[in-house]
């Protein structure tokens, strides 16, 4: 055992200090009664989601962090997909498997087990030792939790979570929904800063459900945050994509806004809802050694219904090999570049091929530990 931790501590020295880190976010992960039976394997009750993400887990895998947004409760059985979702706990596991660190709960259907689901999916969440922020069992947890400021291979990066609402749900307990609220956010960045965050990321559900462009209301909050000192600002709950753009604040420092990143993955039918993006943001210093966002760039993503046996499957757009789905995703990524095409400014499209190779365990330690590769 000291052997080992001798051989933690040569290795951290030599690979703790960097000049780049990579996050990599992600849309809105549904949980449909479609998705639910699909993954329901006949006669031993047990949800096997284990194939869905198989197609991006290495461009996950990959990131030094990555970011999704958990909008289903976990609450347990009977579990039961719109309008009040509630998804098994192996969906939380497949999500954990295919990458994700975060885990983001503060959004319009964190209420629909009402307050015990709250409660409940804090403590899968908790067992399966994954980081989420948005949604408490009371004041004090918060208080101590918030912000959540995570090293990002040698980065100090703080994750803040907001919704809009909670669709009409009010809570009966003293837990606690971040609500989006000015006074609120600015103060929670003021302390982000004050406790040594470099990079402050704000992760927001708002926005009109199925509008491509953002709201006046968007716009006006995206510049609220931008000017209270945010550098990314994250945006979700349309089930589409919005553009993205890279602009600069007061002090000429980049911030990136991204209005909507669509679906991750859900069961939703229409052309604009059946795929999302993902992005991934690469964080440097200058010659100074002060943080910044360097660059943005996403990838686009479709989700496959079951054909032949299968289960939803997450897949590239360009990788989407069932003949009967390939004129659905043509017509999602026609659609989404045409939105960005016109409206993204500073974020292009990353064309570069994903690897079929799922990361080890191991190389996961040594790349979230040390940073010693990238994708």
């Amino acid at each position: 055992m000291q052997l080992f931790a001798i051989m933690l501590f040569t290795l951290s020295s030599l690979f703790s200090c960097s000049d780049g880190a990579s996050i990599v976010f992600a849309g809105d992960a549904m949980q449909h009664q479609a998705q639910i039976d699909a993954a329901k394997r006949a006669g031993d009750g047990v949800y096997d989601y284990s194939e869905c993400f198989e197609a991006v887990a290495p461009y996950i895998d990959a990131a030094d962090y990555a970011v999704v947004n958990l909008e289903t409760p976990l609450g347990g059985a009977p579990y039961a997909g719109y309008p009040c979702f509630s998804a098994p706990d192996t969906y939380l596991d497949a999500l954990k498997d295919a990458g994700f660190d975060l885990m983001l709960t503060a959004n319009n259907h964190t209420l629909d087990k009402r307050d015990k689901g709250l409660v409940r999916t804090l403590d899968r969440l908790d067992e399966a030792n994954v980081d989420h922020i948005g949604t408490y069992r009371n004041r004090a947890e918060r208080d101590s939790v918030i912000p959540l400021i995570r090293d990002i291979n040698g980065f100090k990066v703080a994750f803040l979570n907001y919704t809009y609402g909670t669709n009409g749900i009010e809570l009966r307990s003293p837990a606690v929904v971040d609500y989006i609220d000015r006074n609120l956010m600015k103060s929670d960045i003021e302390r982000a800063r004050r406790l040594g965050a470099e990079i402050v990321t704000v992760c927001i559900h708002w926005g009109i459900e199925y509008d491509l462009l953002p709201s006046k209301q968007q716009k006006a909050l995206a510049d609220f945050i931008s000017e209270a000192d945010a550098d990314i600002i994250m945006g979700g709950h349309p089930h589409v994509i919005q553009p993205m753009e890279m602009r600069h604040n007061a002090d000429g420092r980049k911030v990136l806004v991204v209005y909507s990143l669509g679906n991750f993955i859900s069961n939703m039918k229409t052309r604009d809802t059946r795929g999302g993006a993902m992005i991934k943001v690469d964080l440097a210093r200058d010659p100074d050694g002060k943080a910044s966002v360097a660059a943005a760039s996403y990838r686009l993503i479709f989700t496959v219904p079951p054909t032949g046996g299968k289960n939803f499957r997450l897949v590239p757009v360009e990788k989407c090999d069932e003949s009967a789905w390939n004129a659905h995703c043509k017509a999602f990524e026609q659609s989404a570049e045409s939105i960005f095409n016109r409206h993204n400014i500073g974020v292009t499209r990353d064309t570069t091929e994903i690897s079929t190779k799922k990361i080890t365990p191991i190389e996961i330690f040594f790349h979230k530990t040390f940073g010693t590769f990238k994708n």
